[in-house]
């Protein structure tokens, strides 16, 4: 039975830092107000002057996977790239960085679910994989958040939170019977609650996508409803979690490691009472990154690999809940 298996991670952070401290001159906030209500210490950002896309990241984090599993970018079959923030308006930037890499007509796949991107990705991947149409799929998770953020005191809740990240991972089939790579996935949406995370401006529903009266009004920044988002993901991340574990014939028990989205340590303590599980099962680095949405859980991958957190014969449980609302959890069990 052929298997979907990660055969190498990579990451990229851009080089300015940001710190809580550094967000007190733009704005009426305090390093104990961020820490208190999200967790995060510092964040990177891309470079002021800008020219630095998510399909930038989206490379160098590419670069580091595929010399780590040791591709040419000929090996590609497929591209699949998650973001919120592409370069251009359109095309996405599956395309951007198929060039970047200098190929000719492999194909590319762009995906919007934001902060599940990850799952909404790793999925079609296997199945594209299972299905036998492509067997090497490079999997881009990007963000460029903070060219898209108001950095006044009206929008410090949501700008305090987001950071600019990529995250890269290289996903191969294998024939084998053992139970490995993707062994339960589960994935959800509730358009219903649409509202509770989003950007309006542009939009085609307008006459005018973008006016001077939009820009004014601030429509073009992101808007959320903290509290809604909260209680949404402390009832779904437990309850899909299950579902995943339940789906590869494991429990909570089995797992040696969580990765939840990075969204917000609050959020990711409730989760982590909610399954009864150890501190050091939960890994967590919003506090140096911030919320990179789609980049998020493939950042936190490639970190646990690097440390040795997870490695062989790892057991490990991905959940995240964002914007759509969409919310989804993923088992992934590592090769001996």
């Amino acid at each position: 039975m052929k298997k979907t298996m990660i055969r190498a991670t990579g990451r990229c952070l851009p080089s300015r830092l940001v710190t809580n401290e550094d967000l007190t001159r733009w704005m009426d906030t305090t390093d104990e107000w961020i820490r208190q209500r999200t967790g995060i210490e510092q964040r990177y950002w891309v470079p002021e002057e800008g020219g630095v896309g998510a399909a930038d990241l989206g490379l160098e984090a590419s670069k580091i996977a595929m010399d780590r599993a040791g591709w040419k970018p000929e090996d590609i079959d497929l591209i699949i790239f998650a973001t919120l923030s592409p370069d251009i308006f359109f095309p996405g930037p599956g395309c951007l960085l198929q060039h970047k890499l200098g190929l000719e007509t492999t194909p590319a796949l762009d995906i919007r679910q934001q902060c599940t991107g990850f799952f909404y990705g790793m999925t079609t991947a296997d199945a594209y994989i299972k299905s036998g149409y492509y067997n090497r799929v490079l999997f881009v998770g990007s963000e460029v958040h903070s060219t898209g953020l108001d950095k006044s005191t009206a929008g410090r809740d949501v700008t305090v939170i987001f950071g600019d990240g990529a995250g890269a991972v290289c996903l191969e089939g294998v024939e084998t019977d053992a139970p490995v790579g993707i062994r339960g996935a589960s994935l959800h949406a509730q358009g219903k609650h649409a509202d509770a995370l989003m950007t309006e401006a542009p939009a085609s529903r307008l006459s005018q996508r973008l006016t001077h009266e939009m820009l004014d009004q601030g429509r073009h920044f992101p808007v959320m409803d903290g509290r809604n988002v909260y209680k949404l993901a402390l009832t779904r991340l437990p309850e899909v979690s299950y579902q995943a574990l339940e789906q590869a014939g494991a429990g909570v028990e089995d797992v040696d490691l969580i990765i939840p989205h990075q969204a917000n340590m609050r959020i990711n303590q409730g989760f982590q009472k909610a399954l009864n599980v150890s501190e050091d099962k939960m890994y967590h680095n919003i506090q140096r990154y911030g919320n990179t949405t789609a980049g998020s859980i493939p950042i936190a991958l490639d970190e646990a690999l690097e440390k040795g957190i997870i490695g062989k014969s790892s057991t490990v449980l991905f959940a995240g809940l964002g914007a759509g609302v969409t919310w989804a959890a993923l088992v992934y069990q590592f090769e001996d």
